[in-house]
C-alpha cells in the first residue's frame, strides 16, 4: 500500500475550507482512491500550512493513476494552482 500526503498553504486561509470540499470530493470520483482524509490547520502558527490532505492506495501504479487522473487534475490540481497554492508533498509504502 501506498500513502500520499499533500501540505497546502493557500495565498488566503479562508479557500481551505473549499479546498477541503473538493478534495473530499476526488473519494466519489476516483476509483483507485482507497482512502482520504483532509484536515485544516488550527494551529495556525507560523510553521504550519493550511490543509492536510492525506490518502492511501493499493500500490505506486493506482498512485500514479491517480496522479493523471482527469477528474483530479482538471477539477483539483487546475483550481488550487489558480489560487496560487503552495504544496509539500511526501509518498510512502506502508
Amino acid at each position: 500500500m501506498v500513502r500520499h500526503i499533500v501540505f497546502m498553504k493557500f495565498p488566503d486561509f479562508s479557500l481551505a475550507q473549499i479546498a477541503k470540499e473538493k478534495l473530499l470530493s476526488m473519494k466519489d470520483n476516483i476509483e483507485v482512491l482507497q482512502d482520504i482524509e483532509v484536515g485544516i490547520d488550527f494551529s495556525r502558527s507560523e510553521r504550519s500550512y493550511d490543509l492536510a490532505l492525506v490518502t492511501t492506495f493499493a500500490s505506486k501504479e493506482d498512485l500514479e493513476a491517480y496522479r493523471i487522473h482527469p477528474y483530479h487534475q482538471n477539477e483539483i490540481v487546475a483550481w488550487l494552482k489558480k489560487q496560487g497554492t503552495e504544496t509539500k508533498v511526501v509518498d510512502y509504502e506502508i
